[in-house]
């Protein structure tokens, strides 16, 4: 008897393998995470109120100037695109972007979830992994939505002067394509800095330094300078969502629409590549 107890007791107490979380069981568990957390649905829902109504202010006082201009400069207005997407409002989702992704990491680290997160999931890589791929798909869709309700909005404000265009009209696409991308290429880099940096405020003003205040600093005359402004996600926007062509006339280096766009996939894959790296060598 007191072999089959022991037998028993050392049975129950030995830890009980299970199998190794899939990548989808990670995705559901990132989701959920980001769903409960209360902030989420205000944040999101704030600021696209607050975007598309900066486009509807925008295109009402663009009216204005329109109702004092003849038939024939209402037509070389063409595409109004800095009415459709006007540039505070998203600088401010560039902002909100970049903070919420940083906070879907910095969150853990200050509430200690990432040690549970850790031991029940070994790979720290694939966490980061399934954290960048939530935040990319949730402010894709955030930013498909904004993104549209300002085209929608704007040209219907403007189309009362018969200044409103269709979607076919041309470069249209790929400013609404450009401002939807903006929301998760600001996200992922707000993620990637949360885990490099694991500090919410010094995260927070890092990503917003990176994002809107650092871009201006660097001239558009000079070649180097230029360059460094071309790199950065704000400048790369609005080169494909702001300016159509290069103006032949400006002493002022431009963008490039191939070069945006580089812009755009590099900057988010390289912090997401940095988080994964140093998550696998630092301690929780």
């Amino acid at each position: 008897m007191t072999t089959v107890a022991s037998v028993s007791t050392a049975t129950s107490s030995a830890p009980l393998a299970g199998a190794p979380a899939r990548f989808r069981d990670l995705l559901a568990s990132e989701w959920i995470k980001v769903r409960s957390l209360r902030s989420t649905p205000w944040a999101l829902g704030l600021t696209a109120l607050f975007v598309i109504g900066s486009a509807a202010v925008s295109a009402l006082a663009e009216v204005n100037n329109l109702r004092t201009m003849s038939t024939t400069e209402k037509a070389d207005q063409g595409f109004l695109v800095f009415t459709a997407f006007p540039v505070p409002g998203y600088v401010t989702l560039m902002l909100v972007a970049g903070s919420v992704g940083a906070i879907t990491v910095v969150s853990e680290y200050s509430s200690g979830l990432i040690r549970t997160t850790t031991v029940a999931v070994p790979a720290r890589g694939a966490v980061v992994l399934a954290k960048a791929v939530v935040t990319a798909v949730l402010w894709t869709a955030v930013g498909a939505v904004i993104s549209t309700g300002c085209f929608l909005v704007s040209q219907a404000i403007l189309g009362e002067q018969q200044a409103g265009v269709p979607l076919t009209y041309p470069g249209a696409v790929r400013a609404l394509v450009a401002s939807a991308l903006l929301a998760p290429v600001c996200a992922s880099i707000g993620l990637g800095l949360g885990a490099l940096i694991r500090h919410s405020a010094t995260t927070m003003v890092t990503s917003a330094f990176a994002l809107v205040m650092l871009p201006p600093i660097f001239s558009q005359s000079a070649r180097w300078s230029a360059a460094v402004s071309h790199a950065m996600p704000v400048t790369a926007w609005r080169r494909l969502a702001q300016s159509w062509a290069p103006d032949p006339h400006s002493l002022a280096y431009s963008a490039t629409v191939p070069g945006s766009w580089a812009v755009y996939v590099l900057w988010p894959l390289i912090a997401v590549a940095l988080a994964v790296v140093v998550v696998r060598y630092r301690d929780v």
